[in-house]
């Protein structure tokens, strides 16, 4: 079992930043990727962003490409996300989510086997 637990999240203003952190405990080793996930009100879940745990690749929502960075610490088992110029149609729940398969659409979110609790993320105008 893997367990991932979300913070950073918060109110910010349109154009503003927030860090989001998701720490992951438990049988870490077995993870091979690490994404976020968002759902805003009314919405489906949909992909933000993922990395790689072994070689670093990250891939991007094309919503969220150049303003959000994911990035991780694997000494600390830690995967962030650096939001940037956020806006109002931002606003979500945000959910870490890490997966041990490999050969998986990484962009949805059935190939995610281990899920945080969420994190809300609120953008104001």
């Amino acid at each position: 079992q893997v367990q991932l637990v979300e913070s950073g999240g918060g109110l910010v203003q349109a154009g503003g930043s927030l860090r989001l952190s998701c720490a992951a405990s438990g049988r870490t080793f077995d993870v091979n990727t690490m994404g976020w996930f968002r759902q805003g009100p009314g919405k489906e879940r949909e992909f933000v962003a993922a990395i790689r745990w072994r070689g670093g690749s990250t891939y991007y929502a094309d919503s969220v490409k150049d303003r959000f960075t994911i990035s991780r610490d694997n000494a600390k088992n830690t995967v962030y996300l650096q939001m940037n110029s956020l806006k109002p149609e931002d606003a979500a729940v945000f959910y870490c989510a890490a997966t041990n398969g490999v050969g998986l659409n990484l962009r949805g979110s059935s190939g995610y086997n281990y899920w945080g609790q969420g994190t809300q993320v609120t953008v104001s105008t």
